[in-house]
C-alpha cells in the first residue's frame, strides 16, 4: 500500500492508495478506476489482535476529520464522540474515518486528475453507488490486515454504508450503528437531491463540469446547499432561531433578499459549502444516495435484511425530516421480526435531521452503552 502519513500524538492523517492498473477498483454499474486514493485520519491505537477497529462514516458533505488530534487542531464533526473517556473512547479503540470515495477531501474524485489523461475526471468519473464507497473502504481496512470491525458507525449516508457493510461483508463487522438512516432512500428524498442537482446543473458556470477552480457554478451550489440547510433542520428549530420581528416584517416595498434572518442564514451556510466543497462531487454522493436500496441487485430486500448478522442498534431523531424516524423503526423492526439483535434509540430534538452533529450529550450514552457493553 502506497502511503502517505503524518503522525500527530499517536494519531494520523494520511492518504492510501487502493487502486491501482493491476489492481483496479470495478464499481458496482461495471466501471473501472485504475488509480484511486483515500484519504483518513485515525485516533487511539490499533491493538496486536487488530480486534479494537471502528469505523465511523461520514455524511454527504463530510470529511475524515472527525475529531482533533491536538488541542491546536481544528475541531471535528464528531468532536463530542471521540476521544478519552467518550462513547467512542480512544484508550481503548483504534477509530478510523475515511473521506468517502468521490469526494474532495483528499480522496480520488470527479475533480482528481486522471493519470491516463493528464484531465481533471469531472463527469467521466464512474458513477458510484454506496456499495462503491463500503469496498473502497474495505480495501484500506483489507490493507491494514484487519480481519474484523468491532463497530461500524455513520449517520445519514454513512448510516446507509453502515447497514452495506453488515450485508456485505458479515463477517467482518461485529455491530453497527446507522443513524438518521434508512434501509432505501425514500421518493421525497430523491425529489430534495433532484432540486439541488438541477441548481447546479443550470448554473452557466457549470461548462457540463468542466469548470475552473476559481469560476465554478458557486450560486448554483450554494442553492443546493440553501434547501439542503432546509432538510436538515426544522420548523420548532426555525422558529426559535429566527423570530419574525416587526422591523423586519415590515421593511420598505419592494425589497427580495434579505428581509428576514433565516434567509441571511442560508446565504452564509450557501456562500460556506462553496468555499471548502465541489460541485462535481455534490452530484456524485447525492446520487449515490439516491440509488440507495439494499434489496437492489440482490435476490429480495427480504434477503437482504437476512445477510445481515451485526447486532444493530438503529437512532432515529424525533424532529428529522430527511430520514423520518420511522425509517429506522422500519428495518429495526423488520430485523427483529426475522429474529436479529436489533434495538431502536431515539433522540427527542428540535435540531432536526442534524442532531446527531450537534446533541452529543444525548448521542453518547447511546453509542456507549452499545459498543462498549
Amino acid at each position: 500500500m502506497t502511503v502517505t502519513t503524518r503522525t500527530i500524538r499517536g494519531c494520523s492523517k494520511a492518504t492510501a492508495t487502493i487502486a491501482t492498473p493491476s489492481d483496479p477498483l470495478v464499481t458496482e454499474l461495471g466501471q473501472r478506476l485504475d488509480h484511486a486514493d483515500i484519504a483518513y485520519e485515525t485516533w487511539g491505537t490499533l491493538n496486536a489482535r487488530r480486534d479494537n477497529v471502528i469505523l465511523l462514516i461520514h455524511a454527504l458533505t463530510g470529511d475524515a476529520h472527525a475529531a482533533s488530534h491536538h488541542p491546536k487542531d481544528a475541531p471535528g464533526w464528531f468532536e463530542g464522540m471521540i476521544g478519552p473517556g467518550k462513547a467512542l473512547d480512544t484508550n481503548r479503540y483504534f477509530v478510523v474515518c475515511t473521506n468517502l470515495l468521490g469526494g474532495c477531501s483528499g480522496s480520488t474524485g470527479p475533480r482528481s486528475i486522471n493519470p491516463t489523461t493528464g484531465r481533471r475526471y469531472n463527469l467521466s468519473f464512474p458513477a458510484l453507488t454506496v456499495r462503491d464507497l463500503v469496498r473502497a473502504q474495505k480495501r484500506l481496512i483489507d490493507k491494514w490486515k484487519i480481519r474484523e470491525l468491532h463497530a461500524v458507525i455513520g449517520g445519514s449516508l454513512g448510516g446507509m454504508q453502515c447497514l452495506e457493510w453488515a450485508i456485505m461483508f458479515p463477517d467482518r463487522v461485529n455491530r453497527i450503528v446507522p443513524i438518521a438512516s434508512s434501509s432505501r432512500f425514500s421518493p421525497q428524498g430523491i425529489a430534495y437531491n433532484e432540486v439541488q442537482r438541477r441548481a447546479i446543473l443550470m448554473d452557466p458556470n457549470f461548462n457540463n463540469g468542466e469548470y475552473e477552480d476559481d469560476n465554478g457554478p458557486a450560486q448554483g451550489l450554494a442553492v443546493a446547499r440553501m434547501l439542503g440547510m432546509i432538510t436538515y433542520q426544522s420548523d420548532d428549530l426555525m422558529s426559535a432561531r429566527f423570530e419574525r420581528s416587526t422591523e423586519a416584517r415590515y421593511t420598505e416595498w419592494p425589497e427580495f433578499q434579505n428581509r428576514y434572518d433565516i434567509e441571511g442564514y442560508l446565504h452564509y451556510q450557501g456562500d460556506k459549502l462553496v468555499n471548502r466543497f465541489d460541485a462535481n462531487s455534490y452530484l456524485y454522493l447525492t446520487r449515490a444516495m439516491d440509488s440507495h436500496d439494499i434489496g437492489w441487485k440482490r435476490e429480495s430486500y427480504d434477503h437482504a435484511l437476512s445477510m445481515i448478522e451485526a447486532p444493530t442498534l438503529g437512532i432515529g431523531i424525533s424532529s428529522d425530516i430527511l430520514f423520518p424516524a420511522s425509517y429506522t423503526i422500519e428495518f429495526v423492526e423488520q430485523l427483529r421480526e426475522i429474529g436479529h439483535h436489533a434495538e431502536y434509540r431515539q433522540i427527542e430534538s428540535i435540531d432536526g435531521h442534524d442532531a446527531f452533529l450537534k446533541n452529543f450529550e444525548r448521542l453518547d450514552p447511546l453509542v456507549r452503552d452499545f459498543i462498549q457493553g
